[in-house]
């Protein structure tokens, strides 16, 4: 037991060990080249010891002569290791994750607090690295300070993943139509407001209404708001949604437990929310009379038994123009939609009236081409173009609650640079209507 323990004390076998847990991790895994220069640090701390000789061990001496310094010391070494050591788990591990909305019910439910594992498709490195630790995109007690820097930016690499994204994984992404945000009202989405404004006062007047009323600023990708919803078609895939089913390559897909959809109700006398609540449904309105409620099929299926139901039946949305990507006329609605291609990294396609509207945002947003039409002929950074050849693999994400979720649907493809991971389990779940913890649901596998 002497000998191993002093192997283990060796300096020269700390050294190894370290440098080889460096290298795998910091080096090989980032593929950063200039991080080998931290071997320069770890070779002084096990080795040569200069640091400490020249600088280091004046801390050690006021240490040893003030008590306050060494209370201070230890506290402050202590917070500063757990920040760091934190702040790496966070960024190449896993990170927390609690169900703001419905919009998942009843797969997932407000409350629910997830694992959301970064290994499954690789940690993505951070576009901004200088921010402060622990929190998104907003300060601490504030509600417009910005808690991130952009005097560093680097472009987007994702580290090597266990897997792929894989059809029916709930992922948690950064929202790609929050690259606008409107500063004094941010639960809006920034392109759906300035629709509304061009649509009611034209696109000149509607804009400059906008800028006057709102404050409109940028965020780089890893500062989007966090979203969570299911992968439902990958790069290379066609959807098309048929009365609410997905059909991909024009397979029907199984459809995934615990779906919701807005049921309409009619009654001969008023329903009870305690009744509504014993059947899982917690949103819902009506008159009395007449219920508009979100719930699943087997759900809707059991309240269409109770005395007083006089007809439960599925509401179907019209064609709209409120669907990605927002055609003048109407086309596709929430429950029929598609079909639609989900772009494919090396995949090139047409440039043509019908498919411009689809992928522009992709072309001019995504990956930062300058996109112009002159005279019927479209440019691509100022070059002529009859097609255009990805460079990401996208995706398209829907919520479980399908009438009641801010979606692919509405905003588009989620891109490959968007993904942060994979909710993998519920490690706790409260109950914010009836209090108190819901332990049937801890540790329970997202599925």
């Amino acid at each position: 037991m002497d000998k191993i323990k002093a192997f283990f004390c060796n300096k020269w076998v700390g050294f190894t060990l370290a440098s080889l847990l460096y290298t795998l991790w910091f080096v090989v895994w980032t593929g950063n080249l200039w991080m080998l220069l931290g071997l320069i640090v770890i070779y002084d701390f096990y080795i040569s010891k200069l640091f400490y000789r020249y600088i280091w061990h004046y801390n050690d001496d006021l240490c040893k002569r003030s008590a306050l310094y060494r209370t201070i010391y230890e506290w402050v070494n202590a917070i500063v290791f757990a920040t760091i050591v934190a702040s790496l788990v966070h960024l190449f591990v896993f990170q927390m994750y609690v169900i703001p909305t419905s919009s998942m019910e009843h797969s997932l439910l407000v409350g629910d607090y997830l694992y959301v594992s970064k290994v499954t498709y690789g940690p993505k490195m951070p576009n901004t690295p200088v921010a402060f630790p622990f929190v998104h995109h907003t300060m601490p007690f504030s509600q417009t300070k910005k808690s991130f820097s952009e005097c560093i930016k680097w472009p987007y690499n994702r580290l090597k993943g266990l897997r792929s994204i894989e059809r029916g994984d709930v992922v948690v992404f950064n929202f790609p139509a929050g690259d606008t945000v409107l500063l004094e009202n941010q639960a809006l989405t920034y392109y759906d407001v300035v629709r509304s404004y061009e649509q009611t006062l034209g696109t000149e007047h509607g804009r400059k209404k906008l800028n006057e009323e709102y404050t409109v600023i940028s965020r780089p990708v890893d500062k989007r708001e966090n979203y969570i919803k299911r992968c439902v078609a990958v790069a290379g895939d066609t959807l098309q949604i048929v009365d609410g089913d997905i059909l991909i390559n024009g397979q029907a897909q199984p459809k995934q437990e615990g779906l919701q959809y807005t049921y309409i109700v009619q009654t001969s006398s008023a329903l009870s929310a305690q009744a509504l609540n014993r059947l899982g449904i917690t949103e819902f309105s009506g008159n009395g009379s007449v219920y508009y409620l979100f719930t699943t099929e087997d759900r809707a299926e059991k309240l269409a038994k109770s005395q007083n139901v006089l007809s439960v039946r599925r509401y179907r949305h019209s064609a709209n123009t409120e669907v990605f990507p927002q055609w003048a006329e109407k086309r596709w609605s929430q429950d029929d939609y598609g079909p639609i291609w989900i772009p494919q990294k090396g995949m090139t396609i047409p440039l043509t009236p019908e498919t411009l509207p689809i992928y522009r945002r992709i072309i001019e947003v995504y990956e930062g081409h300058t996109l112009t039409e002159e005279d019927g002929q479209i440019f691509i950074d100022g070059a002529p173009a009859t097609d255009y050849t990805f460079a990401m693999d996208y995706y398209w994400m829907m919520g479980d609650n399908r009438h009641n979720s801010a979606d692919s649907r509405f905003w588009g493809f989620v891109p490959e640079d968007h993904i942060v991971g994979k909710a993998s389990f519920i490690w706790l779940s409260i109950d914010k209507i009836n209090g108190g913890i819901r332990w049937n649901r801890l540790f329970n596998k997202v599925k």
